[in-house]
């Protein structure tokens, strides 16, 4: 058993397998397809021609090779479109594949960006939002910069001419400002990671800085990449010191723009909006003092005037007659004040003797007796009225058995009558009630008699 190039097992054999064209092509382009797939190529663009149906047709070479691509009009119509000329440094992104019609492999474009800072901006836009969708930019976690620091940190190139402007500007506009200057690289490799430990420093520091500019003049792309490190965003919203951006120029953006308190489009302009202007503090303090000195004049006159007016008064010029009428009402008052004392005792004590009265007339004893003498009396009356109501029914009631007696059917029997009934106890009261032969019972006083009917 022997392998073949593309590692597919071929059994024993005297004979080399043959491959077709378009079976080897066709390995190929799952080879390439498979193991490669999507890439990122960066080149000069030549032989480039443009199909009417939109599709486009160029090769990306360099010194020592070339690539064949295509870009096809479906595959860039919802992009953003770079316009194409022979001699363009692009990069392009697309999937490596092999046109099987001419045995050529070729990469099938889908995305075409400017070369050199084109990867750079793609991942800045990738930084950017994912900062972004964290709440790392929102305006509401911004804090105002203090209106008068006293200590303003730096961190930038101890040697770099940002550092002299800011100083510069700083030294004429707030000449009192203490500075303290974290050094730091400020692009090349281990740049960002120098900044951040900067501005954690300032942090650390037993008397931190009012405010933290990061700081640098201007570059390119690759010269202002520290600042787009993820590393010098983290420190920036971490520090626990505002901070203030001033990477470059007004027309550089970096994420540490965005990470920051406040940007500012350079670093003189950093360093003249933290700082207060000295010659505008003396001019607004000169506006303040003369304003302050027409309140405190106007202050004055109207006291003087209240004071010529209080000299020119009955008060000061008579003060003896005036003392000896106020001694006057003081003593009219207590004398009032007595009097009312005294009379409002003599009714406390009256009001204290009628209680007393009231108390003595109702003691609880006297009360608990009257009340059990009450009770007494309506006692007997009760019993009174009790026993009289119950003889009137016990005489009624003898009456009424009198009654019964006289008109029960057993007086009548005891004076010589008699009831007679059927043998069923039905009362014969005509002859009409029996006939010859029926059974009757006549009742008597002393007992009953049982007869049969003749006639």
């Amino acid at each position: 058993m022997t392998a073949d190039l593309f590692g597919v097992a071929e059994p024993p054999s005297d004979e080399p397998r043959v491959f077709s064209v378009s079976e080897i092509t066709r390995t190929v382009r799952a080879v390439l397809e498979d193991e490669i797939g999507t890439v990122w190529v960066e080149g000069e663009v030549s032989n480039y021609r443009k199909q009417a149906s939109g599709h486009q047709y160029f090769t990306l070479k360099d010194a020592q090779a070339q690539l064949a691509c295509v870009w096809f009009a479906r595959g860039g119509s919802r992009l953003k479109q770079v316009a194409l000329t022979d001699g363009m440094q692009v990069q392009v992104r697309g999937a490596l594949t092999v046109y099987e019609a001419r045995g050529q492999y070729q990469l099938n474009v889908q995305l075409v960006q400017a070369g050199g800072a084109g990867l750079l901006q793609a991942k800045f836009e990738a930084l950017k939002r994912k900062l972004e969708a964290e709440g790392l930019f929102a305006a509401e976690r911004k804090r105002e910069l203090p209106g008068f620091p006293a200590v303003v940190g730096i961190v930038t190139s101890p040697t770099g001419a940002a550092l002299r402007d800011m100083l510069h500007v700083l030294a004429r506009r707030a000449p009192w400002l203490r500075v303290i200057v974290s050094p730091a690289r400020v692009q090349g490799e281990g740049a960002a990671a120098e900044i951040a430990a900067g501005i954690a420093a300032l942090n650390e520091l037993a008397a931190p800085p009012d405010v933290i500019v990061v700081a640098r003049g201007g570059g390119s792309v690759e010269d202002l990449w520290a600042f787009n490190e993820e590393a010098v965003a983290r420190a920036i919203v971490a520090s626990a010191i505002p901070v203030v951006s001033a990477v470059g120029h007004e027309i550089d953006f970096t994420i540490a723009d965005f990470a920051a308190d406040l940007r500012a489009p350079t670093p003189s302009a950093a360093a003249e909006l933290i700082a207060p202007d000295a010659a505008e503090l003396t001019r607004e303090l000169g506006q303040w003092a003369t304003q302050l000195r027409r309140q405190m004049s106007a202050a004055l006159g109207a006291q003087r005037v209240r004071l010529d007016f209080l000299a020119r008064s009955t008060f000061f010029r008579e003060p003896e007659q005036r003392l000896a009428a106020a001694q006057q009402r003081t003593d009219l008052a207590e004398e009032a004040l007595r009097r009312a004392m005294r009379e409002h005792l003599v009714a406390r004590r009256q009001d204290v003797g009628a209680l007393l009265a009231a108390l003595r007339q109702y003691r609880p004893d006297q009360l608990l007796a009257l009340r059990r003498q009450h009770y007494d009396a309506l006692r007997a009356k009760f019993q009174a009225r009790f026993d009289e109501a119950r003889k009137e029914p016990k005489a009624r009631f003898t009456r009424l058995a009198a009654m019964l007696r006289l008109l029960a059917p057993t007086a009548t029997l005891a004076r010589g009558y008699s009831i007679t009934t059927t043998t069923d106890g039905s009362t014969i009261r005509s002859i009409t009630d029996v006939q010859r032969g029926t059974q009757i019972v006549t009742r008597l006083a002393d007992g009953e008699v049982k007869s049969r009917v003749e006639t």
